[in-house]
């Protein structure tokens, strides 16, 4: 097939450092490519593809202090997109609902993945009002707050099944990878940890909204005590040192978490998560087989205790029966190839 993938254009395609969307549009673009697919990537000009590259921007938005208004760049992409639209089979969108427009006018077949949380106050009736367009989600818990959308399938992420190593030896600390943010609650890891007696390390970006939140609440827990080192942001090749040398990844998530790539990460070093249940964790997770599942600090302190008598090769096994790239891309070409056969009837439900 001859397929578009559409890419935010914040990060690069990989990621440098932090970048959940583009990571796994990195992924599928690759599987894609490897399975013998034409693949064609608009993404910023810094990404780096097997695919046909189309650079929107010199590089990705989020590390180019010269860029003032990030929307720009996007409509940019989506009118390349849609003047080049009769190249294709299908377009895969990962920009939410930007090109919803574009597309309603488009005859080529298309397909949105909807990466983010949707219980935002007025999503309920931008998508009533396109109610036509297929769509992915990536949880089925993310879908809950827009029963009424087009719904094609739900889709889990996928990671390549080499790109983190099992790990059998772990070393004596838990792990917090992502956002520092109220949402992630690293302040609920830190007294986690701090309560077991076991040193925590903190891997983690500070966006500019949730600065308040560090200064506040986090950085005062930073210096409050020994047996917590933040890190800072991290890249995909220091993952694996990170998470897999870690006895355990905290995930006290306070927010309908759509996914959670953090977890899939975590086992396929076999690496158990411990995780509040919230959004698409009880989906993702096994409960006392690829982790533990609870309901606040008090439960976490006590999983904890008893995580070293979960087996990491079983969590491993786990990875690579239900979460690797190649199982994430051959549904989507399960979805595309609906949508692609018959263009009279592009928006028919297998899911």
């Amino acid at each position: 097939m001859k397929i578009a993938q559409v890419s935010p254009l914040y990060e690069s395609v990989p990621p440098r450092l932090y970048g959940g969307t583009e990571r796994i549009v990195h992924y599928l673009t690759e599987e894609l490519v490897a399975q013998g697919h034409e693949v064609t990537l608009f993404a910023s000009g810094d990404s780096v593809t097997s695919a046909r590259l189309v650079p929107i921007t010199r590089r990705a938005l989020r590390l180019d202090g010269g860029v003032v208004d990030q929307l720009v760049h996007h409509v940019r992409m989506l009118e390349m997109v849609w003047r080049a639209s009769h190249k294709f089979d299908l377009i895969h969108y990962h920009v939410d609902y930007l090109h919803f427009p574009f597309s309603r006018r488009m005859r080529t077949p298309h397909l949105t993945t909807l990466h983010g949380r949707l219980d935002i106050k007025g999503l309920a009736a931008l998508y009533r009002d396109f109610c036509e367009i297929p769509v992915v989600s990536i949880s089925n818990a993310q879908r809950e707050p827009l029963p009424h959308a087009n719904w094609q399938r739900t889709v889990y992420h996928g990671l390549p099944p080499n790109l983190l190593r099992f790990n059998p030896d772990p070393s004596d600390y838990v792990a917090f990878l992502g956002r520092i943010s109220p949402e992630k609650q690293a302040d609920h890891a830190i007294r986690i940890a701090r309560a077991a007696g076991i040193e925590l390390r903190i891997a983690a970006k500070i966006d500019r909204v949730d600065r308040r939140y560090y200064r506040k609440i986090v950085e005062p827990l930073l210096s409050a005590g020994d047996g917590v080192t933040y890190i800072g942001e991290i890249g995909e090749d220091q993952k694996q040192d990170f998470i897999g040398n870690a006895r355990a990844l905290l995930f006290p998530i306070n927010w309908p978490e759509p996914f959670g790539l953090v977890m899939i990460e975590a086992f396929a070093c076999g690496t158990p998560v411990i995780a509040y249940r919230r959004g698409s964790v009880p989906e993702v997770m096994r409960d006392g087989v690829t982790g533990f599942i609870v309901d606040g600090p008090d439960q976490a302190l006590d999983a904890l205790r008893r995580i070293d008598r979960l087996d990491r090769r079983e969590i491993r096994r786990v990875f690579e029966a239900h979460y690797t790239a190649e199982r994430m891309a051959a549904e989507y070409l399960a979805v595309y190839r609906l949508l692609a056969r018959d263009r009279s009837l592009p928006h028919a439900q297998i899911a």
